[in-house]
Formats: structure tokens, C-alpha cells, sequence
């Protein structure tokens, strides 16, 4: 059997400042290739868990691997995309593209075939000479995918993404990263609390349940590609995920009023 891209492994988390468990132990792979999406309320730990995977944290318990690697800080073989494009304004496009790989030590006619590349990608070829400040909300963000795509990483994380961008633009990227996905293939792992975006992607979701953050419901996305996000088979896979996030922060509710009686007592 071939080995997944991302195994995690009863990972969990705690911060120690604030005695607040982000995270019980948790487990999932990821293949090769696949597109997995996690979501839940604000608070469950999905980007603590995207945070680990990507070796900017480190776990309390359990293992993270990737490419059958125990992860124990950033690495090659995975790319991070933030919810901020956070893009180097003094730099060109093409040349905040080719950051990386010169950081590297790609040979220059490497990088330029490569930015190229990936510019054309996300369409953007045609303004690589500008500066991010010269850019749209939604172009900047393509820069950021393209910069993470140009290290032609087997596993890609995305921390939420379009979550800053109007509505429109965000629909318009989503159906991007669909072509961009299904032409590259990567591993993805994307955090959202879009739930249609992320029935709209993913092959697999996974829903954590209140703080601290649990796997409680997996959906097996079987819909064919390329996806409508108006196909109604997606618009109930999206009403059957509402329905269980709000049961959970229901849940959370009755627990924390249930806390503070005892507290008070």
C-alpha cells in the first residue's frame, strides 16, 4: 500500500500560557493526491492542526508524518498558503514568485521557466512586472498560490485561504483552485469555515467538534469533477454539515453554562 501524504497520528495540543487545550488527540491520513478539508466553529483547532502539519508546531502527543517523514519543523515536500497573501511589496510579482526557488539555489534559467510557469497557471503572466500594491485582493492571492505551487510541492496546506476576499472573488478562486488542483494534483489539506467551499473541493471532510477540536464527522466526497457549486448534491452534503456544526456549538453552550454553575457552587 502506498504511503499517504500526511499521516497524524493521536496529535493534540495544548498552550501552556493560557492552560487552553486547542486540540485532543486526533488522527487521519491524507493520500497522495487527495483534496481534505477540515472544518468546525471558531476555536476547534483546525489551524493548529494545519500549524503542526506544516511543522510550525509541535505536537504534545502523538506524530505528525509527511511523505513517510516525522515532521519536526518546515520542510521540503510542503507549501503553506495564508489567509494573507503576505507578499514582499517591494518586489515584482514574477520576482516575489521566484523568492523561493533563488532561496534555494535554483539556477536562474530554472527559476524563470518554472516562475513562468506557474504564473501562467494562475493567470497572471501578464502582470508579473507589477508590485502587490498595483494588485487586486483576489490577484495578490493567486501570487501567493503561485509562489507555494513554483516549489512544485507533493503536499500543500491552506490556512483559510479567500476568508478576506468579497464573495464574488471567493467564488471565482474557489473554481481556480479546482482547475489548478485537478492539473497538479497535490496533497491538500484546507482549512475553511466555508462549507460549501469546502464540499465544492474535497474529496474528503473532515468536521471537528467545539474546542478543544476532535474529528466528529467524516463526509466521503464521491460528486464528479469538475463541480458546480450549484449541483444539489453539494447544497445537501453543505445542509447536512450546517446541521451538525450547529449541534456542536449547541453542545459547547450547554457545557460551558453547565461549568459555570458548578464554579458557582
Amino acid at each position: 500500500m502506498e504511503q499517504p501524504a500526511v499521516r497524524v497520528s493521536g496529535a493534540c495540543k495544548t498552550y501552556e500560557r493560557s492552560d487552553h487545550a486547542a486540540l485532543l488527540p486526533t488522527s487521519f491520513d491524507v493520500a497522495r493526491g487527495e483534496f481534505v478539508s477540515l472544518v468546525g466553529p471558531s476555536g476547534c483547532g483546525k489551524s493548529t492542526l494545519l500549524g503542526m502539519i506544516a511543522g510550525l508546531l509541535i505536537p504534545d502527543a502523538g506524530s505528525i508524518e509527511a511523505l513517510g517523514v516525522p515532521v519536526t519543523g518546515p520542510g521540503d515536500g510542503r507549501a503553506i498558503v495564508f489567509q494573507d497573501a503576505a507578499l514582499f511589496p517591494w518586489l515584482t510579482v514574477f520576482h516575489n514568485v521566484e523568492y523561493g526557488l533563488r532561496a534555494h539555489g535554483v539556477p536562474k534559467a530554472e527559476r524563470r521557466e518554472r516562475v513562468e510557469d506557474a504564473l501562467r497557471l494562475v493567470h497572471l503572466d501578464d502582470v508579473a512586472d507589477r508590485h502587490p500594491y498595483e494588485l487586486s485582493g483576489g490577484m495578490r492571492q493567486r501570487a501567493s498560490i503561485a509562489r507555494a505551487l513554483v516549489m512544485r510541492p507533493e503536499i500543500l496546506l491552506m490556512d483559510e485561504p479567500f476568508s478576506a476576499l468579497d464573495a464574488q472573488t471567493r467564488t471565482i478562486l474557489t473554481d481556480e483552485l479546482q482547475r489548478i488542483w485537478l492539473e497538479t494534483r497535490p496533497a491538500v489539506v484546507f482549512v475553511t469555515h466555508n462549507l460549501i467551499e469546502a464540499a465544492f473541493l474535497s474529496d474528503t471532510v473532515h468536521l471537528l467538534s467545539s474546542g478543544p477540536g476532535r474529528i466528529v464527522k467524516t463526509y466521503e466526497v464521491d460528486i464528479p469533477r469538475p463541480r458546480d457549486e450549484a449541483d444539489p448534491a453539494l447544497l445537501g452534503l453543505r445542509h447536512d454539515m450546517l446541521d451538525r456544526l450547529r449541534a456542536e456549538v449547541d453542545d459547547a453552550v450547554l457545557r460551558r453554562a453547565q461549568a459555570a454553575e458548578v464554579t458557582a457552587l
